[in-house]
């Protein structure tokens, strides 16, 4: 059965509010959040080329569209890179699309998918959560937002060995049980 827009939707943001805002594992995204200036996008394009034209119409509107109203974009596809060394490999392909936009310096992409591994990193480790979501997803950033939110706060460094230590307080138990439905 194929998951409703609806579906994904409400699995992304139980993962923003309980995992990204609950641990703290960005600590820049709860204000941004309650703001209601995160965009969340569930794309349905049945291939890559179509995937790609929704990252094109993202960017675009990120381009055109003040931070006030929306600060970020989610852009998630629940089906269409089930293989988190295919989803990798496109990497390269989003970032020539942020230059081939002229955002690159402007917009910085996150990678997110329910089976990350970081190099070097066995796919059990509980470190790999850091950039586990629910569905494979594209975080479009404006570095200006990342900017102002690191000036007034902890440095990129400090934030992630913060998580590394949360993440492994926390253990693959723990981890787990944060997703278990009541």
């Amino acid at each position: 059965m194929e998951l409703t827009d609806e579906q994904v939707l409400a699995d992304t943001r139980r993962w923003i509010e309980t995992a990204v805002i609950g641990l703290n594992l960005c600590p820049f995204a709860k204000s941004v959040y309650v703001k209601n200036q995160v965009r969340i996008v569930v794309s349905r394009a049945r291939h890559l080329d179509g995937f790609l034209d929704d990252l094109d119409r993202e960017l675009e509107l990120l381009k055109t569209t003040p931070a006030e109203q929306v600060d970020t974009t989610l852009l998630v596809h629940p089906s269409l890179f089930p293989d988190f060394l295919a989803f990798n490999d496109l990497l390269d392909v989003v970032d020539e699309v942020v230059e081939e936009h002229g955002l690159e310096g402007v917009i910085q992409v996150a990678p997110f998918h329910p089976d990350f591994q970081f190099e070097g990193t066995e796919p059990d480790d509980i470190t790999n959560a850091t950039n586990r979501a629910p569905y494979p997803t594209l975080h479009l950033l404006r570095e200006d937002s990342i900017d102002r939110a690191v000036a007034s706060g902890d440095s990129a460094e400090t934030i992630v060995e913060r998580n590394l230590t949360t993440l492994r307080q926390l253990g693959a138990q723990g981890w787990r049980a944060l997703w278990k439905k009541d």
